[in-house]
Formats: C-alpha cells, structure tokens, sequence
C-alpha cells in the first residue's frame, strides 16, 4: 500500500477515472453528484494511496479553520455541564477539528461575544448554557449560530437540544412507584424552566398512577432558584414529617437539594430508604456517588446533546430548525 502524504484529489482523480470535483465530492460532501458506486470507489482508491484530508488548508480555501466555537453561557463554570464539553471535544477529534469557548457574561450582548468567536473564523458556532433556560437570539444572528445545546432559541429559528425534563419526571417517579412508594412529596426549584417541567411530569405521572402527591415545595426562599438563596428544605421536611401522612419517598429538584434532605432525615433520625426513599435529577457524580446511601438520581443527557450537536454542526447539509429533548438516564443508587 503507498503511504504517501502528498497524494493529492489529482492523483485519486487520475487512477478513478473521474473529476476532481467528484473526488472532492466523494470525500468531502461537495456538491458533485455520482452513484454510490463511483463514490465508494473514489474512497476505496483514496484510501489505497494514503490519502489525509488538509483540513486546515482546506479550511483556509472556503473561508474557515478547522476549528468549533461555542459561545459559553456559564457553561465552563459549572462542575457537571462541562460533559456538554467533553461530547463536543470527542465527536470534534473524530472529525479532524478542535472545539474553543468564549464565555458570555451578564454585561457582554451576544452579539459582540459572536464577534469575537467569528475573528477566529471557525467552521462552525454553537450557543451552549450551563442550564436549561430560553435564550432570545437577534433575530439577525440566529443565521450564524447552528445549534443551542442545553438551552431553546425563543424564536425556534435554531435548532434547540435540550434535556427532556417533562420525560424525566416521569420516568423516576414510575421508578419510585414500582418501588412500592405511594406517599412522594417533590421539593423542587422554583422559577426556572426545569423545574416547571419536572413538576408537569411528576403531576403527570402521578395522576396516570392514580396517586395523589404530598404536595411540591419550594427549595429556596427566593423567587428563582439559585444554591446561594436561603434554603427552604429543614422547613418543609420538618411539616412532613409532623403531618398525620408522612412521606415515603421524596424527589428532590437537583441533588444539592437532596442533600439538604439527607441532612434533614439524619437530624429527625429517619433512615434512608428503609424510612423514606430520595431520589433526585442532575447525577452530581461527586456529590451523588459520596452521600450515605449513595443518591438514585436521573442523570442528565449533557454529554450526548455535545456530540449530537457536533453531528449537527459539521453536517454536509443543514437539518430543519427544530426542538429535540434528549432523555435523562436513570442512575440507580441505594436511596430507593
């Protein structure tokens, strides 16, 4: 087999028989039409001699590096988002490229944050938060970012991946049914678009279950969550458990919350799960793994919207805008 770095789409073009055009089309999704016949035999020909892509070249010939930006809200500061990150990079390594953030902080307009991503002149730009939340685009940029990875452009003019927090809901509270509890109270976060689609889906699922809930309380006291406001949760459980039914599970909004309630039980010297179950969303893994009992918790799909979201952005097509929820996955611990 020739190894030969230099081999060029000439030197493919000459030994098929065809155009250089169709290689380029062959190899790297240009516009050339051919049959799956010829196409499979430009590879198998560029393949034999050797043949490596110059993406950086390439790159520099239509105007881009071979390089992902991804416009960061709050993003690198979270310690469990960063897996948005890690999907990204992996599926951008396959493909030759290599991904960079820029954060957006609360003073900057979007905008001027696009404009320091495109001086990079990158192939293509993502829009990625560090929670589920709606971001309002200008309506004259939402042409230059190709996805919204763990949030939705309000327009719907982007195509929008986000966890399917409704879906979630369900799922662990058919979970904690199946486990025999009927008595489930939900603490939940209050203001924030995650938490009003896990209270739809844990009312959802209750109702299809015939069970009525103990209620949903807020975690802080605070209009919108946030881990910093006073919290809210010694409170609840302390009416809970004083109330004629007391609870036999509680779902907890995220798993700093189901910390609290941990803390909470221990204090009233109730045992988990034998007493109460817990279960929670997010998958904190360094929080979740270390709590005595280890926390049953729904992980969210961080990792899988960063490689759908690279599939998306280097596509040789652009796909129809739309809103694609990705399923949690159930993390089955010992608190249930």
């Amino acid at each position: 087999m020739v190894k030969d770095l230099a081999v060029s789409l000439s030197d493919i073009a000459e030994r098929a028989g065809v155009s250089v055009k169709t290689v380029s089309g062959a190899l790297h999704g240009g516009s050339a039409r051919m049959s799956d016949e010829t196409r499979q035999k430009v590879k198998s020909i560029a393949e034999e001699l050797g043949y490596v892509t110059n993406l950086a070249a390439r790159g520099v010939r239509q105007g881009w590096l071979p390089l992902v930006g991804v416009i960061s809200d709050g993003l690198i500061t979270s310690p469990f988002a960063t897996e948005i990150v890690r999907g990204l990079d992996g599926a951008a390594r396959s493909a030759g490229m290599a991904v960079f953030a820029i954060n957006h902080s609360s003073g900057q307009s979007i905008g001027s944050v696009l404009g320091e991503v495109q001086q990079f002149r990158p192939r293509a730009v993502a829009y990625a938060a560090m929670y589920h939340k709606d971001v309002a685009l200008p309506e004259k940029l939402t042409g230059s970012v190709g996805v919204m990875i763990n949030c939705r452009e309000t327009s719907g003019r982007v195509t929008s991946l986000v966890p399917d927090e409704e879906g979630g809901a369900r799922e662990i509270v058919r979970y904690l049914l199946a486990a025999g509890r009927r008595r489930i109270a939900f603490i939940n976060l209050p203001g924030i678009l995650a938490g009003m689609l896990r209270e739809k889906g844990f009312r959802g699922a209750l109702k299809e279950a015939g069970v009525a809930p103990l209620g949903v309380f807020p975690a802080v006291r605070r209009r919108i969550y946030s881990d910093r406001a006073p919290s809210l949760v010694p409170i609840h459980l302390e009416a809970l458990l004083a109330s004629g039914e007391r609870p036999d599970a509680i779902l907890c909004g995220n798993d700093r919350v189901a910390m609290e309630v941990y803390a909470a039980l221990a204090r009233a010297g109730l045992r988990i799960p034998d007493d109460i179950a817990v279960a929670s969303f997010d998958n904190q893994v360094e929080l979740a793994s270390r709590l005595d009992p280890p926390l049953t918790t729904m992980a969210l799909p961080h990792r899988a919207m960063g490689r759908l979201a690279m599939e998306i952005l280097l596509a040789g097509e652009p796909e129809p805008q739309s809103l694609r929820k990705l399923p949690f996955h159930l993390v089955e611990r010992a608190s249930v």
